[in-house]
């Protein structure tokens, strides 16, 4: 039987290669909001960061999610992807 290929995405903070499952999407809908895609198949723009509350952290300290979305990210996004965690 063959082997599942395995997905990688590269975090946009720490720039690390890890597979899909161990990171949060961040997704621009087409209608310029900002959703967590749990599911990884939301339409639209997307931004990968790793399951880490340290990563969060810094991705909302230095906007690194408003520059790959091109759109002012919430602070309820990242208070949503910390809730995740716990």
């Amino acid at each position: 039987m063959k082997e599942k290929k395995q997905i990688l995405r590269t975090c946009v903070v720490s720039k690390e290669v890890c597979e899909k499952k161990d990171l949060f999407r961040i997704v621009r809908t087409p209608e310029h909001t900002i959703v967590v895609d749990l599911k990884g198949k939301a339409n639209g723009r997307g931004a990968y960061l790793k399951k880490d509350k340290d990563v969060i952290l810094l991705a909302r300290k230095n906007k690194a999610l408003d520059r790959k979305l091109e759109e002012k990210v919430p602070d309820s996004i990242y208070d949503e992807l910390l809730g995740y965690l716990e």
